[in-house]
């Protein structure tokens, strides 16, 4: 029987109780990591991944934390090593959307909200692992940021500026960490067919549904979590061993709603 390529590796994915999160957590799972589930509120939802990865054989537990507060990031890489071991896979993908509005316009603690979840909680959690990750043989951070890095466009300077942030994280991490046998790398999805990806389609385009959108998307469908999904499993796995401080956009080769 062929061994599973993530097998006795411990991956920690935040925001996992749903949509891209949930999708990550599972695929990995299925390659044979075992899941820490991340989840701020949906209880009941975590511990429906926590079943489904168990399922497939792997150990899993769900693990509640706002990421953005430092005192629960403590809290939760303590819990997670303590119960499970050392985090051998970070994916920081928990995040929040902003408002929509100008600079003008924009409430400053939405600005700092926004930006904490985006930038200041993977930079918690990335401190937090690294100790232990060091020492599993080979450690892989996996930062979801977003095509919107790519345009910057108006009235959504809060998450623009998070996602930046973000990235830059992911960079300066990839150069650090690289002597310690940690490969960093960004995934980057546009639209995608989640509870965030759908309201974004009403309010930008007012469709009803967003598979109203299909045709005019690449390969005539939205993109979907699994496609996600898919990048952080090559990413994390031993047949991608050589890439680090790289940028993966996942929205088709361009899609024409700005997200």
């Amino acid at each position: 029987m062929t061994a599973l390529p993530l097998a006795g590796r411990l991956a920690l994915v935040t925001g996992a109780s749903r949509g891209i999160g949930r999708a990550i957590a599972l695929a990995l799972a299925e390659d044979g990591a075992d899941i820490a589930v991340n989840y701020r509120r949906e209880e009941a939802a975590a511990q429906e991944v926590v079943a489904q990865v168990q399922a497939l054989g792997r150990k899993a537990q769900a693990f509640r934390a706002s990421i953005d507060h430092l005192a629960d990031d403590e809290a939760m890489v303590k819990a997670i090593e303590d119960a499970m071991g050392p985090i051998s896979i970070l994916v920081n993908n928990a995040g929040i959307a902003s408002r929509g509005r100008a600079v003008a316009d924009t409430d400053p603690e939405e600005m700092e909200r926004v930006v904490r979840a985006h930038a200041f909680g993977p930079h918690h959690l990335a401190r937090l692992a690294l100790p232990g990750m060091r020492t599993t043989g080979r450690g892989d951070i996996i930062m979801i940021s977003s095509v919107a890095t790519l345009s910057m466009g108006a009235n959504g300077a809060p998450y623009n500026m998070g996602k930046a942030a973000m990235e830059a994280l992911a960079l300066t991490l990839a150069k650090e960490e690289r002597p310690h046998n940690i490969r960093v790398n960004i995934v980057a999805p546009g639209l995608v067919e989640t509870d965030m990806g759908t309201r974004l389609a009403k309010a930008t385009t007012g469709v009803k549904d967003i598979h109203d959108l299909d045709a005019g998307m690449p390969f005539g469908r939205v993109c979907q979590p699994q496609d996600i999904a898919n990048v952080v499993r090559f990413l994390v796995s031993p047949a991608c061993g050589y890439v680090t401080g790289e940028k993966v956009n996942v929205h088709g080769g361009g899609q024409r709603l700005a997200v």
